[in-house]
């Protein structure tokens, strides 16, 4: 019931930030990225499987919505599902090769298929190369949903990423769920109980690279815009970043680390002349120019002193004052 209850003010919360002063395409992004983490979390946190190439999930979804929308003419719901779908293909199909390794070789696996779909972008016409998609045009949903209006599209991302969230729910808390733990905890042993591991591994991964998909096409319909920068190691690295902050193997743990992390990469610069205004301290000004170094100082504080993440930790505090 707690857990339900936590549910629904995060979900009221949303449903008011709007109207609460809150910028909707900050939120939105704010919401894919969440949305991102906790597709990544599905098969780290979930199934112990480290991928270090899901970029290649994000951008390819993105590519496929804002080229079928700007170039074919498909409406946002055809597209963000087009993107969604051959999100799903591609992991398939690296999920069948990265499957057979463990550890730093399925990392190493998935990090090489994603440095090759990258370069496969950058020098295929479609994505135009470094110039990215431009101008993606959001349309209407249903024929009469304007999705050109911030606040509209706001309450269909929020829905679309409640939805996805609410399946992420359902698969952990499923007997596939509760296999997925055990492949983490003891795959060995899970093998010796009769279950077909790599076939269980092979549905997780797949499962999380939609759901990856499905962010990287929302983002699309917010920001308008896909570049090469989404497919990048980088941007692997960065939902690692976000997981292990928030807690890996929480619900919420990713969706707290994608939120302070994009606040950080996109705020930073206003905390900064904040501070200095505040201080005196002229230094804070130049904050906005030092987001990595202050996003790699919390990850380095994050692994020293709150190793399960933020919200790992706060569930294991609660867990030992109940005992």
């Amino acid at each position: 019931m707690q857990r339900k209850a936590l549910y629904g003010l995060l979900f009221a919360g949303l449903l008011l930030a709007p109207w609460l002063g809150a910028y909707p395409v900050f939120v939105m992004k704010v919401l894919c990225f969440a949305l991102f983490a906790a597709a990544f979390n599905l098969l780290i946190g979930y199934t112990g499987l480290l991928s270090f190439g899901h970029a290649m999930f994000l951008a390819t979804a993105g590519y496929a919505t804002g080229f079928t929308i700007q170039s074919l003419g498909f409406s946002p719901l055809l597209g963000v599902l087009a993107g969604t779908v051959a999100a799903t293909l591609l992991g398939a199909v690296v999920g069948l090769f990265a499957i057979r390794r463990q550890g730093i070789y399925f990392a190493m696996v998935t990090l090489a298929f994603a440095q090759m779909i990258y370069f496969i972008y950058l020098q295929t016409p479609f994505t135009h190369g470094e110039d990215g998609l431009q101008g993606v045009p959001r349309g209407t949903l249903f024929g009469f949903v304007d999705l050109s209006s911030d606040l509209a599209l706001y309450y269909v991302v929020l829905v679309g990423v409640a939805l996805a969230f609410a399946l992420i729910v359902r698969i952990i808390h499923s007997p596939f769920g509760q296999v997925m733990t055990a492949i983490r905890e003891n795959e060995p042993r899970a093998i010796s109980l009769g279950y077909d591991t790599d076939r269980f591994k092979l549905l997780a991964f797949i499962l999380s690279a939609g759901l990856a998909g499905l962010a990287g096409s929302l983002k699309v319909l917010v920001l308008g815009f896909e570049t090469l920068g989404d497919a990048y190691w980088t941007m692997s690295g960065l939902v690692v970043l976000m997981t292990l902050v928030g807690g890996m193997g929480t619900l919420f743990g990713p969706i707290l680390g994608a939120a302070l992390i994009v606040t950080l990469e996109d705020r930073l610069g206003d905390i900064g002349a904040a501070l200095a205004s505040l201080t005196k301290i002229r230094w804070f000004n130049t904050l906005g120019e030092s987001t990595t170094i202050v996003v790699g100082l919390i990850f380095i504080a994050c692994v020293l002193a709150f190793r399960r993440g933020i919200v790992g930790e706060i569930v294991a505090r609660a867990r030992m004052l109940r005992a």
